[in-house]
């Protein structure tokens, strides 16, 4: 298959972390998971420190990537599913990520962004016109709470936010649970009445808090300040979910 690419585009060089080639919950359908390397954020729950905190993987060129996902390209859009660029956060690699993008779209296929939003100044109007999805995590509605948890400020998420929202471009919010880090049922409550005054979220994802990843902080020698925290109950996870639901949002389970 061919592009419209142009040569130049197709050498831009990135740094991929790795590649899911059938998931089933970033984004409709099945999709191609392209998870690139780098993070703003230092998110005490991360599940991909190795990404995020060490930049590691595999430096490729755009040409090497939209190559691999164009032989599974007839069966995503059968699968009506599509592509998701994920992380660390994709906004770290903006010009890298917009080719992909790019590529993507001239394939016909559906695209999405997973991202927390805090480099959401780096998403371009071109890149967000690429783009048929986001997916935005937001860590913590409490800026303080946040900021703990981030190591970094909310303010630049809620913008991108906005910015989403005065373009009308269809979003999927994203919550990790997080027994006594993220489960504020005030501060919830509150994110879910902002989140349904946005106007453009169609779907809430609440992720419970997992220890999968614990792994990889011990191999990288970083501290992990959660080792012993459990994975919520299902009445906690239950009641956050009733929540959003009550806020208008029906589908909100991942």
């Amino acid at each position: 298959m061919t592009t419209d690419f142009s040569q130049n585009a197709e050498a831009i060089s990135g740094l991929v972390h790795s590649v899911e080639s059938c998931g089933t919950v970033d984004g409709p359908g099945i999709r191609f998971v392209l998870f690139l390397s780098g993070c703003s954020l230092r998110c005490r729950y991360c599940h991909n420190p190795d990404a995020s905190f060490v930049r590691r993987g595999s430096e490729r060129t755009v040409g090497d990537v939209l190559a691999e996902i164009a032989r599974y390209r007839d069966f995503l859009i059968t699968a009506k599913g599509g592509v998701t660029i994920s992380g660390g956060d994709p906004l770290f690699q903006p010009k890298f990520t917009k080719a992909i993008l790019n590529g993507c779209k001239a394939m016909g296929l559906h695209t999405a962004l997973d991202t927390s939003g805090h480099l959401g100044i780096n998403a371009d109007d071109e890149m967000l016109a690429l783009t048929d999805l986001v997916l935005l995590d937001i860590k913590h509605w409490n800026p303080r709470a946040y900021k703990e948890l981030t190591q970094a400020e909310l303010k630049p998420t809620l913008d991108f936010a906005q910015r989403l929202a005065a373009l009308g471009k269809p979003m999927w919010l994203r919550y990790v649970l997080v027994p006594g880090v993220t489960d504020s049922l005030p501060d919830i409550t509150e994110l879910a009445r902002y989140a349904a005054s946005l106007g453009n979220v169609s779907r809430v994802d609440v992720l419970p808090f997992h220890q999968m990843g614990c792994f990889k902080w011990e191999e990288l020698g970083i501290p992990y300040t959660l080792k012993d925290t459990e994975a919520p109950d299902f009445a906690l996870v239950s009641q956050v979910r009733e929540i959003f639901r009550n806020n208008g949002f029906a589908t909100c389970t991942h």
